[in-house]
């Protein structure tokens, strides 16, 4: 097939609809036939490509090409059916040999008596992130020096943005991914200490494929979302949004915990207005949002109305909303008297500056962002 162009916002309403609108306990079958059925059936091989892109970029392939399966297979057309099937195969590859490295290096951590655990990569299951993230209370010098012992690890290089959160890349052999430890500190500079102090606390165990993983307690999975989303890229991928969905339908968000966890970090009024967009978003596709409580709804600032798809992903904007919960961060970490991580944040859009310089004049912002 010819290579995907840029994704385009057709693309990314088919790939909506798949992952929101198919449950057929949500969608009348008519509804979802006039919607889905007919796009699916008759898209062509260039068109596929550029959906299949969009869903790797969003981490939802997986997801998204089983739904576009399950539905081109009761059309049955075949042919379409083999290029989901092919999509979905290629996807499972990958994650099959990315899931024992990522174990292993959880492994290596805790028998030398380190605290580490899976932050967002296992978040979107049965899909993975396009890199391992990972968050150690261990020293930098421990990391490091584990990393290149136990799994001939190099560096990547490091962008000011890495040094100011940090974060540190590593390569291993045999392994595509980058795993990108976090050491010690959360955020989007660094400056989540209140939350970074807590994370391993309250981690909790899953099991993947047979195998134990600690990760983030619930709350503190969904504030790592939302620090990532409504103060660092100001950016949803499509995973953020069906992830945070699942969570909050399956009840097992404890929204009191939440507000005290989120309000201790600074970022209540980010956590609430991460939440309402994905439940505005959510209404879109199935005609009824999620049951969020008042508090949520009256804490956040804006909701899906702002948000816009372009360059593959929803866009959140900067001026004057994501603006506005900076500063509220800022005045937080200031009235606790925390001045390193003050330092740390003031430094942010100075950096996002040089990196739009950067971006304009060579079209890249490595090494800055």
């Amino acid at each position: 097939m010819p290579r995907a162009n840029t994704p385009s916002k057709k693309s990314m309403l088919l790939l909506s609809h798949l992952l929101l609108s198919v449950d057929a306990t949500r969608q009348a079958p008519e509804r979802r036939t006039n919607i889905l059925d007919s796009q699916l059936t008759n898209i062509s091989g260039e068109d596929f490509d550029e959906l299949a892109a969009l869903a790797s970029s969003n981490h939802v392939i997986v997801r998204g090409m089983e739904n576009f399966r399950s539905l081109v297979e009761r059309a049955g057309n075949e042919t379409r059916a083999v290029w989901a099937a092919e999509a979905v195969t290629a996807e499972r590859a990958r994650i099959q040999n990315a899931l024992p490295h990522l174990h292993a290096v959880c492994a290596a951590f805790e028998q030398e008596g380190h605290d580490v655990m899976v932050i967002k990569s296992l978040d979107h299951w049965p899909d993975l992130g396009s890199d391992l993230d990972l968050y150690s209370t261990a020293t930098p010098e421990t990391v490091l020096e584990l990393m290149k012992r136990r799994f001939s690890a190099s560096l990547a290089p490091r962008s000011w943005g890495d040094r100011l959160a940090r974060k540190w890349n590593f390569l291993i052999p045999e392994l595509p991914e980058a795993v990108e430890i976090h050491v010690g500190r959360l955020g989007q500079a660094g400056e989540q200490t209140v939350l970074a102090s807590s994370v391993a606390r309250r981690a909790r165990q899953i099991r993947v494929e047979g195998r134990t993983f600690r990760v983030p307690a619930i709350s503190d999975r969904l504030m790592i979302s939302a620090l990532q989303r409504m103060y660092r890229h100001f950016y949803f991928r499509l995973c953020d949004i069906v992830d945070s969905a699942v969570l909050v339908e399956s009840g097992a968000v404890d929204y009191d915990d939440l507000e005290r966890a989120a309000t201790a970090a600074g970022i209540w009024e980010g956590m609430a207005t991460y939440l309402v967009i994905v439940s505005d978003y959510v209404n879109q596709y199935r005609g009824s949002g999620l049951d969020l409580p008042r508090s949520v709804r009256a804490t956040a600032r804006f909701g899906g109305d702002k948000v816009c798809f372009a360059r593959e992903f929803l866009r959140v904007p900067i001026l004057p909303q994501s603006a506005g919960l900076y500063r509220t961060q800022l005045t937080a970490l200031l009235r606790r008297r925390e001045l390193e991580s003050t330092v740390r944040l003031g430094l942010l859009p100075w950096l996002a500056t040089a990196a739009a310089v950067g971006q304009k004049i060579t079209g890249s912002n490595k090494g800055i962002w």
